[in-house]
């Protein structure tokens, strides 16, 4: 999910600065630049999610391993 979600930022950044407007009518608005660009970001924070999620376990059994 990180790699597509970096693709989804540089390919919404590509709309926002107008390359999109060739390829089709649509992508040429900056609402699909947006829209794209926001896609990306959800991806990459999904992608870091079980990486945060693995952490606090790890620190949570190191926790209970120095109280015992």
């Amino acid at each position: 999910m990180g790699l597509s979600g970096l693709t989804c930022l540089l390919f919404g950044l590509a709309l926002l600065l107008g390359i999109g407007t060739g390829l089709h009518p649509l992508l040429g608005s900056s609402g699909a630049g947006l829209a794209i660009v926001v896609s990306g970001v959800a991806l990459v924070g999904s992608a870091g999610f079980p990486l945060v999620i693995a952490r606090l376990t790890a620190q949570e059994e190191a926790g209970a391993d120095e109280a015992q």
